[in-house]
Parts: structure tokens; sequence; C-alpha cells
């Protein structure tokens, strides 16, 4: 299974942007997303959760900002982006919780992360 992310970039303060992550090869079903970044010299931080049924997590410093979402049918999560500042300036990346097999455990993946820059 390959994770990939997508939709960074380049954005000013104030400003937003999707983050798409595509998981793709043997998959059943997928449990849980994750998104992560990780800023220079800072450590890996988790900011975004979202379940199999939907239920949603956020960490404190992105809350009421970012929105996670995703869509099964495509086995795409996405990552909403509003009010971006440069504190937000980090390498982004998912996570995901596949199951290859109606009748295997689940298998952690992680994508190999998406830039993106906040700056005017």
């Amino acid at each position: 299974v390959h994770l990939v992310e997508s939709g960074g970039g380049l954005v000013q303060p104030g400003g937003s942007l999707r983050l798409s992550c595509a998981a793709s090869g043997v998959i059943f079903a997928i449990d849980t997303w994750a998104w992560y970044r990780q800023a220079q010299e800072h450590e890996r931080e988790l900011i975004a959760t979202i379940s199999r049924g939907g239920s949603t997590e956020y960490a404190d410093s992105v809350k009421r900002r970012f929105t996670i979402s995703r869509d099964d049918a495509k086995n795409t999560v996405y990552l909403q982006m509003d009010s971006l500042n440069p504190e937000d300036t980090a390498v982004y990346s998912c996570n995901a919780d596949v199951y290859p097999t109606s009748r295997s455990s689940a298998i952690h993946y992680r994508g190999q992360g998406t830039q993106v820059t906040v700056s005017s």
C-alpha cells in the first residue's frame, strides 16, 4: 500500500490549503486516518485523526482552523487548512491503518509528506 500526499505549497498568512492523501494497493478497508506534521527542529506532531465511523479529533494547535475528512470510495483523506499562520509551516504527512483483507489485522502505513510553507 502506498500513501501519496498532494496539495502542499506556499501560501500567505491567513490563507487556506487543502491537502489530499490517496491510498493505493491491496486495500479491503481503511480504519483510522491521521495527519501529522513536523516543522524544522520540532518533534513530529499528531494534528488530526478520523475514524472509520467519521469521528474526528484535533490537536489544540489546529482546532477550529483545520478540518479532516475522508472519502472511503476513493481511499482518500483530506485536510482543509484555514487561517494559516507561519507556525503552521511544516512537512505534513498522512498515516493510515489499512486492512488488506476482511480477515487480516490492520497494517500501519505512512506517506512521504508534502511541504506547507506559510509566508508573506
